[in-house]
């Protein structure tokens, strides 16, 4: 947060739209709003555009999860009669191709908010007032203060701010000890690391360093794996990854951890809690707290929750009517795909509004399509209602599912583990023919045909169409129709249904 900041009535750069944060949700907004004709200043305290996602998130943790994978195939191939021998690897330049990766994208956001005459100012923001914001300038990689500041005028504002690592205050200050951001930059294959959280972020970077050498505990306080998904998913995921893990501590918490010499001494405590253990690495991997707190917020009137989120409606505008809000700050799931459709909507509504284009104006929201991707191996898949959802809420459905063991190009690819099942509407008023209301997937690729599934539930798709509609032979994407015949008894890809 910026202190000792007030509004001089000096104002360098006037604008239509402040972006505060160039992540998925601010860029997005601020080329949007540019492309509708306004003028944009976005706000970005980081060298580089992309945000968390970009930077030190998504994009290199999938870069590094795609090598993970081809290793991990490699081995299989072994069986299958082509041994390419024991991988060298090279973590300078592993290292290196992740770099590459992210300034391929850097270059292309820097590129496009250039030919969209967005002007991005580098520094930390802070309201000043209901309609300016100040920014403390830096510079060089590290983000240094330049000493200047500028104010910036706006007409409407999108925060876009962000989210941060939640650190547990217990963990000293020590490099064997990182978060996601540490875990990325890769620095050596420790032998033995623990994961503090087993959620998506740690389970992933997991993989990775499984893959690359390093032997694996995970401890997570809930009584399961990646929370959000249902059982039966991660069941079939905990089943192939269970040779990366020594221990897989659940309803266990860490209390205390002690840097020493030859690594981090870590206590626990629970009902899977082992003795003290030392470990190489530890991952903090508990989640992410909102940076609603560290913008001054209070100077533009915002109201902001004690965790730091801003409350918002269905057009993402706060309780300021000229100041809207989206992604991680707003609350879950703090997803990129969300912030970026939330920026869509915010920039269309105030462009609307300024430019009296009632339809744009009108915009808002659906949340209830939201896609969830763990990018393990397997990876993992949802969107919409859950088994367990439905369960909770007393929401009838039935369901359909296709085992991959049946899917022959499951087989092929020797990855017949997974399934794929939907969630239909059963409730007496849908008359038999409910539109699908849920899906998920686990199995190679999941994260690539989970779309089609969110597709179905936008368009409100029943069984009988998703049945019907033909899909291509032999691939991974058919066990979608499948699963839907499944449903109706109509597959003939299984074992008939009993009568």
């Amino acid at each position: 947060m910026m202190t000792g900041v007030s509004f001089s009535g000096n104002t360098d750069i006037q604008c239509d739209l402040l972006v505060i944060g160039a992540g998925p949700g601010g860029y997005s907004a601020a080329f949007r709003a540019a492309d509708l004709g306004l003028k944009v200043v976005l706000v970005e305290r980081y060298a580089q555009l992309g945000g968390v996602c970009l930077n030190v998130g998504c994009i290199p943790s999938k870069a590094l999860l795609h090598v993970a994978s081809v290793m991990d195939e490699v081995q299989h191939l072994e069986a299958l009669g082509i041994n390419f021998g024991k991988p060298e690897v090279n973590i300078d330049l592993l290292r290196a191709h992740k770099d590459k990766v992210i300034t391929k994208l850097n270059g292309g956001l820097a590129a496009m908010a250039k030919m969209r005459k967005v002007t991005v100012v580098r520094g930390h923001g802070a309201f000043v007032g209901t309609h300016h914001l100040a920014v403390e300038e830096t510079s060089g990689a590290a983000g240094q203060k330049t000493g200047s500041t500028k104010c910036i005028g706006f007409t409407y504002c999108i925060i876009a701010a962000g989210s941060q690592p939640v650190h547990l205050p217990y963990f000293p200050g020590d490099p064997r000890i990182v978060d996601s951001t540490g875990a990325l930059q890769l620095a050596k294959v420790p032998k033995r690391m623990l994961i503090v959280g087993g959620g998506i972020i740690g389970l992933e970077m997991g993989t990775v360093y499984s893959t690359l050498g390093a032997r694996l505990d995970v401890v997570e306080m809930t009584g399961g794996l990646m929370q959000g998904a249902d059982r039966d998913l991660v069941k079939v995921w905990q089943k192939i990854n269970r040779k990366r893990f020594d221990n897989i501590m659940l309803n266990t918490k860490t209390v205390a951890a002690k840097v020493l010499p030859e690594g981090i001494e870590v206590q626990f405590e629970g009902e899977g809690a082992p003795p003290p253990q030392v470990y190489d690495l530890v991952l903090q991997a508990v989640g992410r707290k909102p940076n609603g707190n560290q913008i001054s917020a209070e100077n533009a009137e915002i109201e902001v929750s004690e965790r730091g989120f801003i409350t918002v409606d269905q057009q993402m505008r706060t309780n300021v009517p000229h100041i809207f809000a989206i992604g991680d700050i707003v609350g879950q799931p703090m997803l990129a795909h969300k912030a970026s459709h939330e920026a869509h909507v915010a920039a269309e509504v105030l462009a609307g509004e300024m430019l009296n284009l009632p339809k744009l104006a009108s915009r808002s929201f659906n949340d209830r399509v939201i896609p969830s991707v763990a990018y393990t191996d397997p990876e993992i898949a949802w969107v919409g209602l859950t088994e367990e959802s439905a369960l909770a809420q007393g929401i009838k459905v039935k369901k359909g599912l296709f085992p991959w063991m049946a899917s022959g190009r499951a087989i092929a690819n020797g990855r017949d583990e997974g399934f794929t099942k939907l969630l239909f509407d059963d409730s007496p008023q849908a008359l038999g023919e409910g539109k699908i209301l849920g899906g998920g997937i686990v199995g190679t690729h999941a994260g690539d045909m989970i779309g089609e599934i969110a597709l179905a539930i936008e368009m409100g798709a029943t069984a009988d169409q998703i049945a019907k509609t033909i899909h291509p032979h032999p691939t991974l994407g058919e066990t979608i129709g499948l699963a839907a015949e499944a449903l109706h008894g109509t597959c003939t890809d299984l074992p008939p249904s009993r009568k």
